[in-house]
């Protein structure tokens, strides 16, 4: 098992939210653990507010402004790191940050340096990076100043307090991107859970209009046999309940996404389907599919089911004639499959679902269709490549 596998398997409880807020107590007490430990610095403010070398003024007012600054900080750190921040919220809370850090170190002495390491992570984590680009060296130069004025070197804390805050920057930018790649993943799925509805859709409109013209069609033969030719009404009615099984298969196989429709396979069920209407079936011997892709030969099934599905219901059509052939094309050879019959066509306006879906299916596999009337019915050819993409021209 991969590392990644280990990661993907692992439960809510112990997977990372990057970018994402405290959803659970659990998770609350981790960051708050997690931010608690960088608390540290607070150490020596705190040990100088209880050494009694301030005077009570000087303690109370201390302490207050230490409360108003970790209250700032953890407001913008804790809260809102990585995400879309209201401008005067982040500029208020930062500019509060940007008094009480020089404020505090320079009153009550170089003990309270360290708060500048809080100033230089508070403008990292919530600024934009061109505006952290300025605060934090801003925020050394202050510290520099301050520690200037009780004679603090602090050479750590001046290499310490951008190192942190530049570091910020690159962890607040990770923790965006973060919840982009969330946010486009969540729409990656969304497109494939339509996706997957359309192909369905097709697929079941495919296979069940197809199958049930084809029961009507016997069943309404089967009425008609039942008075005067009994045997010949029961055979029908076992065609029925063979279709109505295969029906049923393919059905299960297209939920499960596994269907691949053969071509010699629909065109022998067309040679039923068209009989059983009582049309004239003119159509091609076992075809030759030398080098056809299977993707292309399954979309060319999916056509002639279709086309053979509406000559059955809505042609009022006598003859059919289906053609398959080999052309040379400008685009390289192609597969075209030819359905016309002499009806009187649909009355309705514009493409059905069938033939919308049918074109979704063969503009996925580099083919066209085109259908329409013609002076003596209707026409549907459907042209899909003949040779994989990447053999196109390697004899040349």
């Amino acid at each position: 098992m991969t590392e990644d596998q280990q990661i993907g398997e692992a439960g809510p409880e112990t997977q990372v939210r990057i970018g994402q807020g405290p959803t659970t107590r659990r998770e609350l007490m981790v960051k708050m653990l997690w931010i608690g430990v960088w608390l540290v610095f607070l150490s020596s403010p705190v040990k100088d507010l209880t050494s009694g070398r301030h005077t009570t003024a000087g303690t109370v007012g201390g302490a207050i402004g230490l409360a108003a600054f970790v209250t700032a900080y953890l407001t913008l750190v804790f809260r809102n790191i990585g995400q879309t921040f209201a401008p005067r919220v982040a500029v208020s809370l930062i500019a509060v940050l940007g008094v009480l850090a020089p404020l505090l170190a320079y009153t009550l002495g170089g003990a309270w340096l360290g708060l500048f390491v809080y100033l230089s992570v508070a403008c990292g984590a919530t600024l934009p990076v061109r505006a952290a680009f300025w605060a934090i060296p801003a925020a050394t130069v202050a510290m520099y100043l301050v520690g200037a004025h009780w004679d603090e070197k602090a050479d750590d804390s001046l290499l310490l307090v951008p190192l942190i805050g530049f570091a910020m920057i690159g962890v607040s930018q990770l923790i965006r991107t973060t919840v982009e790649l969330r946010k486009a993943r969540a729409t990656v799925a969304h497109l494939a859970a339509n996706e997957e509805r359309l192909r369905l859709a097709r697929d079941l409109h495919d296979l069940l209009g197809h199958s049930l013209s084809l029961i009507t069609l016997k069943s309404e033969l089967a009425g008609r046999m039942l008075p005067d030719h009994p045997d010949k009404a029961a055979q029908q009615v076992a065609d029925i309940e063979q279709v109505s099984r295969q029906a049923l298969v393919d059905v299960r196989e297209a939920v499960t996404g596994y269907r691949r429709p053969r071509l010699a396979a629909e065109l022998a069920g067309t040679r039923l389907a068209l009989t059983a209407a009582g049309v004239t079936a003119e159509m091609p011997a076992e075809p030759d599919l030398t080098g056809v892709p299977e993707e292309a030969e399954s979309v060319l099934a999916w056509a002639l089911r279709e086309a053979v599905t509406n000559v059955v219901r809505h042609s009022d059509a006598d003859k059919c004639l289906v053609q398959l052939t080999r052309r040379q094309t400008l685009d390289g050879p192609m597969l075209e499959l030819s359905v016309e019959d002499n009806g009187s066509g649909s009355t309705n306006n514009g493409p059905g679902n069938g033939l919308t879906g049918l074109t979704e299916r063969l503009e996925k596999a580099g083919g066209t269709l085109e259908a329409g009337r013609t002076r003596h019915g209707f026409r549907l050819v459907a042209r899909v490549p003949a040779v994989l993409a990447g053999h196109v021209g390697s004899g040349a």
